[in-house]
């Protein structure tokens, strides 16, 4: 009888693959951010960071953007809040809603971030050749939507 461990190491399920993928993506970005002077923050973090807009996005649209629940996320704001990198101001077009914000050091590690993701993805798209790695991305995309609008909590 095969073992799960086994399995996983010769034919990973898309759970196993996705989390792998995650996980080291996650450690080459947050390794080479804390390089950068951004060591106060955690993996966890990406989850409202990937999604932030220099403009602002309401704490309800990083949720479900992320797929993390509200309560999380208002953990994760108020954490970044504490760091730094990001504060509430009011929402122009409703005033009883909050804008996440990003601050000086909030744009700062954005800029930095995108160049790191640009980075991996490039070295990605040069081993594979770019077509077949915009191809692979398009059906990354297509299964995870997928899968998500199975699961969805709407």
């Amino acid at each position: 009888m095969v073992t799960r461990a086994e399995r996983n190491a010769t034919d990973p399920d898309l759970g196993v693959l996705s989390g792998r993928l995650l996980f080291a993506v996650q450690r080459e970005l947050f390794t080479t951010l804390a390089s950068q002077g951004f060591d106060d923050l955690k993996h966890r973090h990406g989850a409202v960071l990937a999604y932030l807009d220099p403009g602002g996005v309401r704490a309800t649209e990083l949720s479900r953007l992320s797929g993390q629940y509200k309560q999380i996320i208002g953990t994760l704001i108020d954490e970044l809040e504490a760091l730094g990198y990001v504060e509430r101001r009011p929402d122009p077009s409703d005033r009883r809603a909050k804008l996440i914000c990003p601050t000086a050091r909030g744009l700062a590690q954005m800029s930095a971030a995108d160049a790191i993701m640009a980075a991996i993805q490039r070295r990605h798209a040069d081993r594979l050749g770019q077509e077949t790695y915009e191809r692979f991305k398009r059906t990354l995309t297509d299964i995870t939507e997928h899968q998500r609008s199975q699961t969805a909590d709407d």
